[in-house]
């Protein structure tokens, strides 16, 4: 007897992805296999198994992600300073990239004729995973159930959740869920009151930060040990990847910092309004500027600066694996080998600020900074330089 085709489904075990198993399995005579990729999110192993079980599956895939999501993927971007459109600090965005890959080793493994994913029509994610999709296999079939389906709302979903018995997950309301998007990274909520840029957040939606006013009335202070550009340890204790971020979520959330209400402009040209939570991130990129200003040259922090925005907008728009990014990734790698030492955060209510800056690099001089000592550094020169500045006014 001939075995079925088999797909590969992105699963989260909640109720869009339910959904789009159970209709999978009504609209297509194929095996469907359940991936799902843990890379820190909150994550119900026996729950998505049992959810899955329930709606006949045999196949359930969870892949612990965690350390190779934190160095490979958001390592790199925190090198890259990467932040889209002056605030995100893409979380959401940085995940699609690795989640598409190994669901397509996966497809592979199984030697699937399909991949499937939950995103929305209307939203980015469905771009970032079928780039990434495409990139590593160029020749399987794709199946976006939000494109193809006559599901059209929320409302839809509900009902068709409650014909097929599929459990409705209810937010701390006890109303239908926001969306929401989780990782070692980030939080984000998106949909329902936040819809409408006018309304406030409500303080129930947030997932992992304290409020600033309720964030305790005393500073917390860290030092953030770097080597080669990554940060490698908290208060020169040395730490994997996954520890290590998890570590300053907890730091930074428990003091209000990471929070960002913003509407962004989508890839396809929509506007959205989302809430995101980034913690231990916020505080990764504050210090790594930090230690970058006292170990590389004005010219190379020049040159990073100066692509940021569109690295940052290749992410977003799902071009992790594209030349350009690897490119740019290039520039911005070129001296990280320069960039080691440590640097320590105040963290009050919201707020970081940088206490000191420590490193054996040569690239700070105090001798030439000093007012006490003005042997090392030509002042007579100063005056040459401007004047050959001043052409530059009327060129």
């Amino acid at each position: 007897m001939k075995s079925k085709k088999r797909i590969v489904l992105a699963y989260s075990g909640g109720l869009d992805t339910s959904i789009i198993l159970k209709w999978l399995q009504e609209n297509y005579n194929a095996e469907v296999i359940c991936y799902t990729a843990d890379i820190g999110q909150k994550i119900d192993r026996k729950k998505i198994i049992s959810n899955a079980k329930k709606l006949g599956v045999k196949n359930i895939i969870i892949n612990d992600l965690k350390d190779i999501f934190v160095k490979d993927y958001v390592y790199p971007m925190i090198r890259g300073h990467a932040i889209y459109e002056g605030v995100y600090l893409l979380g959401t965005s940085i995940a699609r990239p690795l989640i598409a890959k190994d669901q397509i080793r996966i497809a592979k493994k199984f030697k699937a004729f399909a991949v499937s994913h939950g995103a929305t029509g209307k939203g980015n994610d469905q771009v970032r995973f079928e780039l990434g999709y495409h990139y590593f296999d160029p020749n399987i079939e794709i199946i976006a159930p939000w494109r193809i389906w006559k599901l059209k709302s929320r409302t839809d979903l509900i009902n068709y959740a409650k014909k097929n018995k599929i459990p409705i997950p209810k937010d701390k309301k006890g109303a239908p869920p926001f969306s929401i998007d989780d990782n070692l990274f980030h939080t984000s909520t998106e949909g329902k009151v936040l819809e409408n840029p006018k309304n406030s957040a409500p303080e129930f939606i947030f997932q992992r930060t304290t409020s600033p006013e309720k964030a305790p009335n005393k500073p917390s202070f860290v030092i953030i040990n770097f080597k080669n550009g990554d940060p490698i340890g908290i208060n020169g204790k040395k730490l994997k990847p996954s520890k290590l971020l998890e570590k300053l979520n907890q730091l930074a959330g428990k003091n209000g910092v990471g929070r960002v209400d913003l509407v962004e402009n989508r890839f396809l040209g929509i506007k959205s309004r989302g809430v995101y939570e980034t913690p231990g991130g916020t505080l990764l990129i504050q210090a790594h500027r930090a230690i970058e200003s006292v170990t590389l040259d004005k010219e190379t922090m020049h040159k990073k600066d100066n692509i940021m925005s569109r690295y940052a907008e290749l992410i977003y728009n799902g071009f992790w694996y594209s030349k350009e990014r690897f490119k740019l990734q290039k520039v911005i790698d070129l001296k990280r080998n320069k960039v080691s030492g440590s640097v320590k955060l105040k963290i009050y209510r919201g707020n970081i600020t940088i206490q000191s800056r420590v490193t054996k690099s040569t690239a700070y001089s105090l001798k030439k900074v000093s007012f006490e000592e003005n042997k090392s550094f030509n002042k007579s020169n100063v005056e040459k330089f401007i004047n050959f500045h001043k052409k530059k006014l009327r060129n």
